[in-house]
């Protein structure tokens, strides 16, 4: 049986995502959210290449740890904040062009939740493979940002 995403979850996550500096700072988009999958892309136009000219590493972990964080999210809610206590990545070739994370649900536990993600070029070519493990706080770690102080 397929589990559906709810679209109050669903939009409860996204208005989530939508607070989230970093994100913004990056321009990293969402691209699919259902039970179960988060999918975020970031475009490679040189402004975020590390040492070489590709994506820089940093990039990589942080949309990985963004995507798998929402697609755990999808199971369990957003009534819990999730707390990232590792992840390990491989990186397998450079990011020369847009990347899309594609995150899934490994377990989603009473205390510790964990995803893997997989990061693609835009012809489909694999780029990095990561897990990331989360520690589910019991209680829902919230703030507001204000747009013109980021700014």
């Amino acid at each position: 049986m397929n589990k559906q995403l709810s679209e109050n979850l669903k939009g409860a996550i996204i208005a989530g995502i939508n607070k989230i500096p970093l994100l913004d700072t990056l321009d990293i988009k969402l691209e699919k959210l259902e039970y179960g999958l988060c999918e975020m892309s970031i475009e490679s136009d040189g402004s975020l290449d590390g040492i070489f000219v590709s994506l820089g590493g940093g990039i990589l972990i942080t949309i990985a740890d963004a995507a798998a964080c929402f697609a755990i999210q999808t199971e369990i809610g957003i009534d819990d904040t999730l707390a990232t206590t590792d992840m390990n990545i491989r990186f397998l070739a450079p990011g020369l062009s847009k990347a899309i994370a594609v995150a899934t649900i490994i377990k989603a536990g009473r205390t510790l939740c964990l995803a893997d993600v997989k990061i693609y070029d835009e012809n489909r070519k694999l780029l990095a493979v990561s897990q990331v493990s989360y520690m589910r706080l019991k209680k829902k770690l919230d703030r507001e940002f204000k747009k013109e102080i980021r700014s």
